[in-house]
């Protein structure tokens, strides 16, 4: 079968012929229908020998963490799912056995490290390719009739914003603000799902000003440039009211400072790009009970409840679509920041 596989670390990703796996014992093998593209991706392929060394990934990888297809093969006890049926993979894998696994929670996996256990196309095989082997049933969520081109990213590019909002719900009340800095591929979703979930006003900032049309075209109610202006620009248009949460989809150190600006008391910036930045915190640095945390990907059930709100028409997603051979230049421009929502492959 083809397969699109990071081979050699600084070089980009290749098209290439390798077998196709058979499902051993609880496994499940899917054909594939659909596979996203993230930045998560470009972050690890953006890495030096030397980093890339220290996750430990092995080369050559499978690339795609988002995945949707149709069950095609099951290996010797999976009762769960049957050959045909249509559904979503869930990345974030975990043991299955330990606490935060029981909630469904194999996000905060506590022993997947030590166990070796890593998501598809991040550490293992993943779904830019003609099929691809699912280590356990429970990683697959009933998609139905859902289309998968048009909602694979949310395995990703929906269930991570959702449970970045889901953790500051609470805060989110009438009449407070919800700031999205970055209204690319995961922000103009978290857009959708504020104005689902929330009764605040959500307001987008970034660089690009087609990504502030698409930020405005799927509800925000406000957009602006992401830039040193900005926080006179948002209290302006909202009259002083509470800035509640931030939702920074970038996480360089400009959107950080930016965020940190608009906090106040019991305010959340949260950080859900890739990265690593600084801040002062403590008493005398930040505004009173605000926190600044680092949310990764979601929960099982939390997948079952972005599918609801996508049979809903709650929430889509602006996707352009790519054939496996075209599969390198969607993560070209994916790199060069030219892809307007999220680039998904249809092998």
């Amino acid at each position: 079968m083809k397969a699109l596989q990071y081979v050699e670390v600084g070089r980009p990703p290749e098209i290439r012929e390798v077998p196709t796996p058979e499902p051993g014992p609880g496994e499940v093998r899917v054909k594939v229908s659909a596979a996203g593209a993230c930045h998560s991706d470009s972050f690890v392929m953006g890495l030096s020998e030397e980093q890339y060394a220290q996750f430990g990934y092995p080369l050559p990888m499978t690339l795609g963490h988002e995945g949707a297809g149709v069950v095609d093969a099951l290996g010797e006890g999976v009762d769960a799912v049957e050959v045909g049926d249509a559904v979503a993979i869930y990345g974030p894998q975990g043991c299955g056995r330990c606490y935060e696994c029981a909630q469904g929670k194999e996000n905060y996996c506590p022993r997947a490290a030590e166990l070796g256990i890593t998501p598809p196309g991040l550490g293992s095989d993943g779904a830019m390719a003609e099929y691809v082997l699912v280590r356990d049933q429970r990683h697959l969520v009933p998609l139905g009739d859902l289309d998968p081109v048009r909602n694979v990213a949310l395995t990703d590019a929906g269930l991570t914003p959702y449970h970045a909002i889901v953790g500051s719900l609470a805060k989110l009340t009438p009449g407070t603000v919800a700031v999205v800095i970055g209204a690319g591929g995961l922000g103009h979703v978290a857009i959708q799902i504020l104005r689902a979930l929330t009764p605040a006003t959500v307001i987008a900032l970034d660089i690009d000003d087609d990504k502030l049309d698409l930020a405005r075209e799927v509800g925000a109610h406000h957009v602006f440039t992401s830039d040193e202006d900005a926080p006179e620009r948002i209290r302006d248009a909202v009259d002083g009211a509470k800035v509640a949460a931030v939702f920074d989809f970038v996480a360089a150190q400009p959107t950080v400072d930016l965020g940190l600006s608009l906090l106040g008391t019991e305010s959340d910036l949260v950080l859900v790009g890739v990265g690593a930045t600084k801040a002062d915190v403590g008493m005398l640095a930040r505004p009173y009970d605000s926190t600044i945390r680092s949310p990764y990907w979601g929960s099982r059930s939390e997948l079952m409840d972005v599918l609801r709100l996508a049979r809903a028409g709650q929430v889509s997603v602006e996707v352009e679509t790519f054939s496996l051979d075209e599969a390198p230049q969607a993560y070209h421009r994916l790199h060069e920041g030219t892809l307007r929502g999220r680039a998904v492959v249809v092998p």
